[in-house]
């Protein structure tokens, strides 16, 4: 039976802890890929990696490498690659350089890996999943942002923090753009069926929709770099969805035509993921006031967009 593969791009904390994971749930054979530059950072990361094998008991072939040849037949592909943030930047303000960067990882992934689904973890993440898209030319089921799934994963940690509860039985929904205005929707929250608002006082709830809104920031400003443990697990849990088929619900950047009235787009949004990438947009109803905030992400995701365009008109 053949075995599934899994081409990570850039080789650094993201996409080192991205192999990491993938490795642990032995989800297939992994290529870690970086520059030329960097590649001795990629072939020491997948040798090291693949020497735990004896030990946590995967069996799993690791690879670094800077030959995007190597990425042939991948069945997935996670996009790290381009700058990390630094304290007193926002995610907006990475977008001209690592538009670049994404644009020719994905002209590469296009040449190399025509069927593979696309995670994008690169920010600022909305544009770069757009900047994706026109780069590669693929079908929107194959092009994914990875966001919701690590909000959606800080705020159920902050909600279980403030009921002392496991993390496990805290079920959550997320919407909208991966940045200050993520629409999260404790009306849509539980604890093991029972609505959160039954558990927390409405401030306690919105301290914790705060905080998860602001969760990279926190870090950012704690580390002086991004996170990596977190948007490295949401990638893998996608990549895991795909490569079995789990038709599982998580929330993702994904495609939008017509649901939440977004008129074509990508944002973040609850999709079923499976052998087919993202296969279904699951629409849930909105309250008067979560349709502004709804709508007022997807402004800013759209605004983003704008300067994509403007910045390079051959990707409008």
């Amino acid at each position: 039976m053949r075995r599934a593969k899994i081409s990570i791009i850039g080789a650094g904390n993201v996409g080192a802890t991205c192999a990491h994971w993938a490795a642990a749930k032995e989800l297939g054979d992994i290529v870690l890929l970086d520059i030329p530059d960097k590649v001795g950072v990629a072939q020491g990361k997948a040798i090291d990696l693949w020497c735990c094998g004896p030990i946590e008991r995967f069996d799993a072939n690791i690879v670094g490498t800077s030959d995007y040849a190597d990425i042939a037949g991948s069945d997935v592909v996670i996009v790290t690659a381009g700058l990390p943030r630094k304290p007193g930047m926002s995610r907006d303000d990475l977008i001209e350089t690592n538009v670049k960067i994404v644009r020719s990882v994905c002209e590469q992934i296009k040449q190399h890996a025509p069927k593979a689904v696309v995670i994008v973890v690169s920010n600022p993440l909305d544009a770069m999943v757009y900047t994706a898209w026109k780069a590669t030319g693929f079908p929107t089921n194959q092009i994914l942002g990875q966001a919701g799934a690590l909000d959606v994963a800080r705020f159920r940690t902050f909600i279980a923090g403030k009921i002392g509860c496991s993390i496990e039985d805290v079920s959550a929904l997320l919407l909208g753009g991966h940045g200050d205005d993520m629409v999260p929707l404790p009306r849509y929250t539980s604890v093991h069926g029972i609505p959160v608002s039954q558990l927390l006082p409405k401030e306690v709830i919105d301290s914790c929709v705060e905080r998860a809104k602001v969760g990279g920031g926190e870090i950012v400003k704690l580390m002086g770099t991004s996170a990596y443990y977190a948007p490295a697990s949401g990638s893998v849990q996608m990549a895991e969805a795909i490569i079995k088929d789990k038709k599982r619900i998580i929330p993702c950047a994904a495609w939008c035509q017509n649901e939440y009235g977004v008129g074509g787009g990508f944002v973040g949004v609850p999709c079923v993921l499976g052998k087919g990438g993202m296969e279904k947009v699951i629409e849930v109803e909105l309250d008067a006031s979560e349709k502004k905030l709804m709508d007022e992400s997807v402004s800013h995701v759209k605004d983003l967009v704008g300067v994509v365009k403007k910045m390079f008109p051959d990707l409008a």
